[in-house]
């Protein structure tokens, strides 16, 4: 993806940069409608993650994880900006005139064609069950369960790797660097996924994080000591405690908070951490 760096007309768009894409008619049957809960707020009211709030108003493209259209091919006709997702979609028209977005795979171009299903060539944009992969096939949105839809690798840049297949179950190493298995009958589909430079642009000025529905984030240490137990003392304090914490008490900075016992624990080959 093209990185545009804006002319010096104002200090605003002194380090901005913008990232090049292909802007369309969006699908009107493919967009619906977006709640937004304000600032971060569970149910009752109580903030659970910080930092949230604000932004520009943003509709909802309805994203095709399932790929579940067998054996009939679709013509990529643009390649759109999603504010719900830091990766690019692309409009897909299939053959028997429906029309739905999927995620945009690196190196695919507007006219390119893809098609899911169980005999389909290994091209970027099919997707296909893991039985029918080779070893070492880039994949990216990826099912945990058959039939529930991708869940895995589905960010910018993201690609996992198919490195081992035995009996029921296939061997995956994740973007995390997580090794786990997979039950071979889920799908995946060929290639990474587009605008894997999304960590190279730079907004350029602080407004443009709020546009995003970002806050400012402020050190805990800065703060009162009723706001964060980092907080007080004249001057610039130290924290007071042996180790980091989070606002409410709890150790941070490396504590695992991971339960032992979790359902997919037998499944984890290796951890994305060293244990």
């Amino acid at each position: 993806m093209v990185i545009k760096l804006y002319k010096n007309y104002a200090p605003s768009t002194h380090n901005g940069t913008l990232k090049g894409q292909v802007k369309s008619a969006r699908g009107k049957n493919l967009i619906s409608g977006k709640h937004r809960c304000g600032k971060g707020r569970n149910a009752r009211g109580i903030i659970t993650a910080r930092h949230r709030g604000g932004g520009h108003k943003r509709l909802y493209r309805k994203i095709d994880f399932w790929r579940n259209k067998k054996n009939i091919y679709g013509r990529i006709v643009t390649i759109e900006y999603d504010p719900n997702r830091n990766a690019h979609i692309c409009l897909i028209h299939y053959r028997n005139g429906e029309k739905r977005y999927i995620l945009h795979p690196r190196g695919a171009i507007i006219g390119d064609t893809i098609v899911s299903g169980t005999e389909v060539s290994i091209k970027i944009g099919n997707a296909l069950p893991l039985t029918e992969m080779p070893l070492g096939t880039a994949i990216h949105n990826l099912e945990i369960t058959r039939g529930k839809g991708g869940q895995l690798a589905r960010a910018a840049g993201a690609v996992a790797k198919l490195i081992a297949k035995e009996g029921k179950s296939a061997t995956l190493k994740l973007p995390s660097g997580e090794v786990r298995l997979i039950s071979k009958s889920c799908s995946a589909t060929v290639g990474q996924v587009g605008n894997v430079g999304v960590n190279q642009k730079s907004l350029g000025r602080a407004g443009a994080q709020r546009w995003l529905g970002k806050r400012p984030v402020v050190r805990g240490v800065v703060m009162n000591p009723v706001d964060h137990p980092h907080g007080g003392g004249e001057g610039r304090a130290p924290i007071g405690r042996k180790k980091p914490t989070t606002p409410w008490g709890y150790p941070a900075l490396g504590r695992k908070t991971r339960k032992v016992n979790k359902y997919s624990e037998k499944f984890i080959i290796r951890h994305r951490r060293k244990q």
